[in-house]
């Protein structure tokens, strides 16, 4: 399946001539081992690839005992692989490199060397005992890589027109008209419903049966559980504590992650390693309090404040209605259909949430809970800021809608207060493109655009 990271590391090719590796990290099950190999077929001479989930004694021996002797080293390698290696034009892949991390700590002097290039794909990266006593290579250039977004999952429909329509509409800030809107915002369900997972979409493309799809997501989410329970050592039960609530905590009405509710008299700190271990693997995207809509507002981050969103909004939907162990047909008919009114607020948000993340945003939020002035009282779902400053500053506040009827109060307040620090404000709804007022309301699936 067609994905964007490909460019990604065509770029670092090109770019890179030789002078670096490229790390390629992400959640398990987002396809990076699959997109690697295929780029190396098709981009080199030859390849070899080093799955250290398989690699026995005679590979890792390699690392251990030949790195001082590059070419005995190179000479092995291509023998027990049975791969012939051409200088500059073959591509070396640790794949699962996060299993043998001292694999990792080679790439300084593998770099060095020059004769190849190298890539390493793995998740649970930056997990404590995957970087413990080892020198993390400054050779190494990051590629993270996440679930399909929006137009990638149109990809692979077999659908290469709407994307260009939809890039133009929102370029030129011109609506798309009814048919094609309609037609979009139909895809657009199948996606937060589907998900972005390959395996989930791989499944829906071959079979069209949505409890297929969840089979497909199930597998995944266990996965996820049983990495939890191997991985994350000393506090293994809060983490799963904290996956196991996400889909409630989604529900509530401001989505804030309420720790106290895990246990009584809880406190964020009891809590702080396992939230960050959920999202230093990739499984959730964590959105922060930012206090000050400013430029630097990582430096305004309130870390006890969050929402904690689900990394594929396909995947929260199989994680929030699993009391059967299986999501059945009509719920997700109701899905399709947007009929699901009581769980759609935060089925949208957490793709919104996909959707900024996959585009390069950090997530941030803005709550400003003043029991004394009203004027002072709002939520803005999400803050993001964008790359060029001119005269104003450059953070756009977003509000996310899922329903038809809806107010804008907290964004209008918002706007009153900060509006000469702000660049565009913008209401992602259901319906077609508009701007009223100084807001630009965006169909949800111009998120990605943002």
């Amino acid at each position: 399946m067609r994905r964007k990271a490909y460019d990604s590391l065509l770029a670092w090719k090109n770019g890179s001539a030789g002078k670096t590796a490229l790390l390629v990290q992400g959640a398990r099950r987002v396809g990076k081992s699959y997109i690697v190999e295929e780029f190396a077929k098709k981009e080199y001479r030859s390849y070899i690839l080093i799955d250290f989930n398989k690699a026995g004694e005679q590979i890792k021996d390699l690392f251990n005992n030949d790195l001082n002797d590059m070419r005995s080293f190179f000479l092995k390698l291509s023998a027990l692989y049975g791969a012939s290696l051409h200088e500059r034009e073959s591509l070396i892949i640790f794949d699962e490199v996060q299993l043998f991390p001292r694999a990792r700590s080679a790439v300084k002097y593998l770099v060095a060397d020059g004769r190849y290039d190298y890539i390493e794909t793995g998740s649970l990266i930056s997990i404590r005992e995957n970087v413990k006593d080892i020198l993390i290579p400054s050779e190494e250039d990051r590629l993270d890589m996440y679930p399909f977004d929006f137009e990638e999952f149109l990809w692979a429909l077999g659908d290469e027109t709407i994307m260009p329509l939809i890039r133009d509409s929102f370029e030129k800030k011109r609506p798309l008209g009814q048919a094609l809107h309609r037609k979009t915002m139909n895809l657009f369900r199948q996606y937060i419903t589907v998900g972005g997972m390959p395996q989930a979409v791989e499944a829906f493309v071959r079979t069209n049966d949505l409890s297929e799809v969840d089979r497909a997501k199930r597998r995944i989410l266990n996965l996820y559980r049983d990495d939890i329970r191997k991985h994350a050592k000393g506090y293994e039960m809060k983490v799963e504590a904290i996956y196991d609530e996400i889909p409630s905590q989604l529900k509530n009405q401001n989505r804030h992650f309420k720790i106290s509710s895990l246990e009584k008299g809880a406190r964020f700190g009891e809590y702080r390693d396992a939230m960050f271990w959920l999202s230093d693997a990739m499984i959730v995207n964590n959105c922060y309090n930012s206090t000050e809509p400013n430029v630097g507002l990582n430096m305004n981050r309130d870390r006890t404040l969050l929402k904690c969103y689900m990394s594929d909004t396909g995947l929260l939907v199989s994680h929030a209605f699993d009391e059967n162990r299986i999501m059945g047909e009509e719920i997700y008919k109701k899905l399709l259909i947007d009929k699901l009114e009581v769980n759609m607020g935060m089925v949208t948000e957490n793709a919104v949430a996909q959707m900024l993340t996959a585009a390069g945003h950090r997530l941030y939020f803005y709550s400003s809970p003043s029991r004394n002035q009203a004027q002072d009282r709002m939520e803005i779902d999400f803050l993001i800021s964008k790359s060029r400053v001119g005269n104003r500053h450059n953070i756009s506040p977003i509000e996310v809608k899922s329903g038809k009827n809806y107010t804008l109060s907290s964004l209008r307040k918002f706007v009153a207060k900060y509006g000469e620090q702000l660049h565009t404000p913008y209401v992602l709804h259901s319906a077609d493109l508009k701007i009223e007022d100084g807001i630009t309301f965006l169909p949800l699936y111009m998120a990605c655009l943002l």
